[in-house]
């Protein structure tokens, strides 16, 4: 529902910029764009065409267009980086947190890079290359440096003065960390707590002991903890448990929505980066690969039919039937491996239950193949008035449904064993399996029984 909403209001604010856009007075555009969060202008931009895309990109607050890189995709940052001169830059990112900055950094040019690390002071540098020495999408590479700790041998007073002192807190910070005179993590201390309790409590009674995430934990094993235990915020801890950083929800939201959008446009071989107006040759080059591939399976499935090409010209009904045998198990697959594909995103699928699950899905492929094999088969009688062929078709397809369920369980499973994404891979290979066991079951079946 939120999901609905959220892609209403971005369809809504598209259609207003697009007419005052047409209207050739910027006035409007700019006062539409800056009403908008960062967010919501990286959206807007990533759904324009490249021309309109350059004119609103230049009438965004200078102020906010390092957020706003933050929020698109890699393919439309390099073509608004293009753009700006490296000064602009340089004035963009230099404000950002050190997360985001991460993020940035590898698709700077290299002067601008250099520029970009002699405007930070020496700690936000040090802990810029800190961040980028862990792996892409593990929490160190997600997490932010900046964090307030306290002792645990103080009180509350002396908290509440300290954070007086500062004067600022990071956004999303809904705790305190608590280390050790090393640095080591102890616990958590929630603002809440420190509000409502007498200025003399020692804040070793109000330690939270909240589990911390290890410094090369996945982007996916932090999502299922944020999403398990409804963090804001969470502590990154190395192998010793000194407290390197923390990773707040506005990060893990953006993982959780790049999973989505990875397992939906994988599944028809397209990266989640890709610029929807990207130019033709390099869109026809990304998209060739998997069309090939699908050509290959497709040259299988047609070898299948071509070993009966006598039995489909005495009996032309089979012709005529034979993409439901397909369809139908290719429909079925596609809903397992879905599924599956879900369940491994989510840690829910191992070792230890796929069996359970691989019966499961193979009693509900029978159940379903006799319910629809049944009424193919009936259809099939009413249309040619040959028993013989509802009795194929029905068999055929139940065959077929079963095929796909396996397929769909073992498939994504033996992908990810391989390393290979599952999201990336498994739908061609479903395809492939429903296609050929789907015409060899149904063609075969019919050569046996109704030529012989």
């Amino acid at each position: 529902m939120a999901e609905a909403i959220r892609y209403d209001k971005t369809a809504r604010q598209l259609k207003l910029l697009s007419q005052a856009l047409d209207s050739g007075r910027l006035g409007p555009v700019r006062r539409l764009v800056n009403t908008l969060t960062p967010a919501e202008i990286g959206n807007l931009l990533e759904s324009l065409p490249p021309g309109k895309r350059e004119i609103v990109w230049g009438l965004v607050d200078p102020e906010d267009d390092g957020e706003v890189l933050v929020h698109v995709g890699e393919e439309v940052r390099e073509s608004l980086l293009a753009e700006m001169d490296p000064d602009e830059i340089v004035a963009a990112v230099e404000d950002l947190d050190i997360d985001d900055l991460a993020d940035l950094v590898e698709d700077l040019p290299d002067t601008v890079i250099d520029e970009v690390l002699k405007s930070m002071d020496r700690e936000n540098r040090e802990r810029l290359e800190q961040v980028l020495s862990y792996p892409e999408d593990s929490a160190g590479r997600l997490m932010n440096p900046d964090v307030i700790t306290v002792r645990a041998d103080v009180t509350v007073d002396v908290v509440l003065r300290y954070l007086r002192l500062r004067g600022e807190i990071p956004e999303h910070t809904d705790h305190l960390f608590v280390v050790s005179r090393r640095h080591q993590y102890l616990g958590r201390l929630s603002l809440a707590a420190l509000l409502t309790h007498e200025p003399s409590t020692p804040i070793n009674e109000l330690i939270d002991e909240q589990p911390a995430i290890k410094v090369d934990a996945s982007a996916d094993e932090v999502a299922r903890d944020f999403s398990d235990h409804d963090w804001v915020s969470a502590p990154v801890v190395d192998e010793n448990n000194i407290l390197l950083g923390r990773i707040t929800v506005d990060d893990v939201v953006d993982i959780i929505r790049g999973q989505a959008e990875h397992q939906v446009l994988g599944m028809a071989g397209l990266d989640e980066d890709e610029d929807m107006f990207s130019p033709v040759p390099r869109a026809v080059k990304r998209r060739a690969t998997w069309l090939g591939i699908n050509l290959i399976t497709a040259f299988l499935a047609a070898s299948v039919i071509g070993r009966f090409e006598g039995t489909l010209e005495k009996i032309v009904a089979l012709a005529v039937l034979m993409p439901i045998v397909a369809s139908m198990g290719g429909n079925a697959g596609t809903q397992v491996l879905t599924l599956m594909v879900r369940g491994l995103a989510l840690g829910q699928v191992g070792a230890t239950n796929f069996r359970v699950l691989m019966r499961k899905e193979l009693m509900v492929a029978l159940l379903n193949g006799a319910i629809w094999g049944s009424v193919v088969g009936l259809a099939a009688w009413l249309w040619f008035s040959d028993p013989r062929i509802s009795l194929v078709i029905g068999a055929a397809l139940t065959i077929n449904l079963f095929a796909a369920a396996l397929a769909g369980v073992l498939v994504p499973l033996t992908l990810k064993r391989m390393n290979i994404d599952p999201a990336l891979a498994g739908g061609v290979i479903l395809t492939t399996v429903t296609d050929v066991i789907g015409f060899l079951s149904f063609l075969g079946l019919g050569t046996i029984v109704l030529l012989r």
